[in-house]
């Protein structure tokens, strides 16, 4: 399985720290399951003989499903994550890997018998939707000796519960793709006329598949590009920036930037650019 994808680092605060404790790789699903999955990933790290690193991450309307080795202690711990709306911080430590498959908007919907909205911000077992088979193949996952099977494990499990393409999944993944490509946009009201929605209908398609209004899903994407121009390295003009993301002042931008991320946008400009390698 050979199907690497650019390993974007997007929405992981601090990457430049981060990446020096870790390795991330994206894989492109299946054809089967490219209406669901937006990709495979495996998280890396050996931190033996170092401190534990906790890394901060502003996080996707994603549900991601997962399964993190710890390899030092034996151990294993297989879950699924539906979307996380507040901060989102992980601990590594020693040596381990984790196997992932991260869903498009709407795309884990066809995977369960509920709205995807009632795994929100929750970090569910694995047998919660698959039962005794997600248990199962957790296992087996646990037991291979290399990223490359786990994920062919994940794959193949995935495959086999044949879920059936949704034209309304579709369609809840072309409108958080629609918000992701306007990060000016500010309003539910004019997201759903852009997309031929009244806005009622709007939030009960997000509540069923993406799990999180499209208030948030707008928010969180203005504060990914603030956040990626921030760690960029080159200087920022932030009443600019504001302006450009939508925000009527500066003062606004900068509370809803320190309310996401922790610090001021300046600050973290400071902590994230280039020069911080090896801090």
């Amino acid at each position: 399985m050979e199907r690497p994808l650019p390993g974007g680092t997007r929405g992981i605060l601090r990457a430049r720290t981060g990446l020096e404790r870790f390795q991330v790789e994206r894989i492109a699903p299946a054809l089967a399951l490219t209406p669901f999955v937006a990709n495979f990933w495996v998280l890396r790290w050996d931190l033996r003989g170092r401190p534990p690193h906790r890394q901060q991450v502003l996080t996707r309307p994603s549900v991601h499903l997962s399964f993190t080795n710890f390899l030092t202690e034996g151990t294993g711990r297989a879950r699924i994550v539906g979307v996380v709306r507040d901060d989102f911080t992980e601990e590594i430590r020693d040596e381990g890997r984790v196997v992932g498959a991260a869903f498009r908007p709407g795309g884990f919907r066809p995977f369960m018998d509920a709205p995807v909205s009632t795994l929100t911000g929750r970090f569910a077992a694995v047998d919660e939707v698959f039962g005794a088979a997600g248990t199962a193949v957790a296992a087996e996952i646990f037991a291979c000796s290399g990223a490359e099977e786990a994920v062919a494990r994940v794959e193949a499990f995935l495959i086999g519960r044949e879920p059936e393409p949704d034209p309304s999944a579709e369609r809840a993944a072309a409108v958080v793709e629609r918000i992701a490509a306007r990060p000016g946009l500010v309003r539910v009201d004019d997201l759903a006329a852009d997309v031929g929605l009244g806005a009622r209908s709007l939030q009960r398609l997000f509540h069923e598949y993406v799990g999180i209004g499209p208030k948030w899903v707008i928010r969180r994407f203005r504060m990914q590009e603030a956040a990626e121009r921030a760690a960029s390295g080159t200087a920022v003009d932030w009443a600019t920036l504001a302006a450009e993301l939508g925000y009527a002042d500066q003062a606004h931008f900068t509370r809803d930037f320190t309310a996401a991320v922790g610090t001021s946008p300046a600050r973290y400009a400071r902590e994230a650019g280039p020069g911080t390698i090896g801090g």
